[in-house]
């Protein structure tokens, strides 16, 4: 017989069940899911054209061709799109985007068709190509629901699974064995439920992606504008209270620290422990042991990853694939990190095959620097922006989690 436990605090009750139910299930509902094929929910597969476009976005006010990755990720992205200018090709545009919908991708690498996402807001100047077709629903069932099913592990599962195609690296699926694909779902109501709440953790996603998206616009723009361009003195944008010229000095006269990390077994880094260990891409693990202490500004070696920056604080080890920078009294770490970043380091890498910086080579680098105050202004604001990001990069995968743990526990 079913078992129940419910949490008195949640919405959702955690079923033990000889019958055929999710793991999880909201409050109120019960009965078996019973099997339909996805043709008693979507009425029709219909694909767009392919038109000659442009290599840049539609504006408001012209017409836009979607591109395959416009569904790439589970959500639908109506920037990837392709400007289309000429009369003739306008004519011929067909499948605007439209509410209520699925797009799906009928054609594409193996790893990607069958990718698809749900429509809530239609588009008219946006419109598919002959690569994605809209699944439009029947009058029976909750077509937000069947995305989230379309959507999941299982369903992209069962999608892929019907690629042909004897290119080994584009595939396709065809309309009849889509619609006879057959899953397990509830009444409408419960329907409904869950669809709205898989909407509800995307559009929260979504919020977060697009603050992450715009502040990383802004610094983007903003270290653009707040270091001096090539052969000029002074920036374009700079703190209230500063109008000095900067100063002309290499690195070896920026710093008082300059070495490279130190060579540590793979087994000796973890998931956790005292003390993060960076490479020439980054945070790579944890171990009990460090090398260095303070603010360092990091940059990576070797490799594609020459040139690659991050920064330290506190107590931390670094590797043989990063160079470890740290500024003298007269300039700030902070500044220089952000500095350095702006300068794409790996040009100094030297032409073998294996291309590395050296310390010797990076201290002879010629920068400009204002006096000290304005650099800590300088890079204050910039961990600012950057803490703002990780932040909302934080949530995104917090979310998104939630997300793929309910996909795999909230259908049948």
């Amino acid at each position: 017989m079913m078992s129940v436990k419910e949490n008195k605090n949640s919405e959702f009750s955690i079923h033990n069940s000889e019958f055929i139910v999710p793991e999880v299930r909201f409050k109120g509902f019960n009965g078996d899911w019973e099997e339909y094929p996805l043709s008693t929910f979507i009425s029709s597969l219909d694909a767009g054209v392919s038109v000659n476009s442009g290599d840049r976005p539609a504006n408001e006010s012209e017409f836009g061709i979607l591109k395959t990755s416009c569904v790439t990720n589970g959500f639908f992205e109506p920037n990837e799109n392709k400007v289309v200018f000429k009369a003739e090709e306008i004519n011929r545009l067909k499948e605007p985007v439209l509410e209520n919908t699925i797009i799906i991708s009928r054609m594409n690498t193996p790893a990607l068709v069958g990718a698809n996402a749900y429509i809530s807001q239609g588009f008219a100047n946006y419109f598919l190509p002959d690569r994605l077709w809209a699944a439009k629903p029947t009058a029976i069932g909750d077509l937000k629901f069947i995305a989230y099913i379309l959507g999941s592990y299982k369903g992209r599962l069962a999608l892929s699974d019907l690629a042909t195609g004897t290119s080994g690296s584009m595939k396709n699926i065809s309309k009849p064995s889509v619609l006879r694909l057959t899953f397990r779902v509830p009444r409408d109501q419960e329907q409904t439920q869950i669809g709205n709440y898989f909407q509800k953790l995307d559009n929260l996603i979504n919020q977060h992606q697009q603050k992450h998206d715009k502040l990383s616009s802004i610094k983007k723009a903003m270290l653009e504008k707040m270091f001096p361009k090539q052969g000029e003195t002074v920036p374009e944008i700079r703190f209230k209270g500063f109008s000095e010229e900067w100063r002309e000095t290499d690195l070896a006269g920026a710093c008082s620290n300059f070495q490279s990390g130190k060579f540590i077994k793979a087994e000796d880094i973890k998931e956790n422990g005292a003390y993060p260990v960076y490479g020439g891409n980054g945070l790579r693990g944890f171990c009990s042991a460090y090398n260095h202490e303070g603010i360092y500004a990091l940059i990576g070696r070797q490799g594609a990853l020459c040139g690659n920056m991050n920064i330290s604080h506190g107590k931390a080890f670094f590797t043989e694939h990063a160079i470890a920078v740290q500024a003298n009294k007269d300039c700030d770490t902070l500044f220089l990190f952000y500095k350095l970043g702006t300068m794409n380091l790996g040009q100094y890498s030297g032409q073998s095959a294996q291309p590395g910086l050296s310390v010797t080579n990076l201290i002879k680098l010629i920068i400009f620097v204002p006096e000290y105050r304005e650099q800590t202004k300088i890079g204050n604001y910039f961990q600012k922006l950057d803490t703002l990001i990780n932040q909302h990069q934080q949530q995104i995968t917090k979310l998104n989690n939630i997300k793929q743990a309910c996909l795999s526990k909230m259908f049948v």
